[in-house]
């Protein structure tokens, strides 16, 4: 796979939804376990409710290899996992539990801002300049639909991804600790990165 033979676009279609939840719980299920153990309902969960009109998406050959999820105060990639799906899906107690979880990361944009929700390539896809172009079409969409700044969040335990960021032009803004939720979460603090859109070239 060259880098030519990618084609970058802002949304996915429906025929590629499962495809999209996949990838997104090969990222992140180890974090989204936390809210829902089970992989088969968190895998059901991600095809229900991903709305993929908020991702700018990476295809080789027809099949997705990147996805990045972008939150805006429209909506956002995992802004169809509401409390009455979660409910509707899990139960009470632990659709209750996976609201809680869910709310604990949950970053809304302020005002001129496009927050990052997720971004991931295909294993097979790595290294070859997926994530960083993803990175760039963002940056590119955002600038293109008038937000001043796009913010992300990178958790500690993922200094490869702030090494990028960072190559990308992100600063850091703001670092939390949470050492006493590490046992629950699995990281014990992120960091608040942020692209200014006004002064990039």
């Amino acid at each position: 796979m060259s880098a030519n033979e990618v084609i970058y676009q802002v949304g996915l279609p429906e025929q590629f939804r499962s495809s999209a939840a996949s990838l997104y719980d090969e990222a992140f299920g180890k974090k989204f376990s936390v809210a829902v153990r089970s992989d088969k309902n968190r895998l059901l969960l991600l095809t229900r409710c991903l709305m993929l009109e908020y991702a700018i998406v990476a295809m080789s050959e027809n099949r997705l290899i990147g996805i990045a999820g972008f939150h805006t105060p429209g909506g956002s990639l995992t802004g169809g996992i509401t409390y009455s799906k979660l409910l509707s899906q899990l139960g009470f107690i632990k659709g209750s539990w996976a609201a809680f979880i869910f709310s604990l990361y949950e970053r809304k944009p302020a005002p001129g801002e496009l927050v990052m929700d997720g971004i991931v390539v295909h294993s097979d896809a790595r290294g070859k300049g997926v994530g960083s172009r993803l990175l760039s079409e963002i940056a590119d969409y955002a600038k293109e639909h008038g937000f001043n700044r796009v913010r992300l969040d990178v958790i500690d335990i993922n200094p490869k991804a702030k090494q990028l960021y960072k190559r990308k032009g992100f600063k850091a803004v703001k670092t939390e600790h949470f050492p006493y939720l590490r046992w629950l979460l699995g990281f014990g603090g992120s960091t608040t990165m942020e692209l200014n859109l006004l002064t990039k070239a």
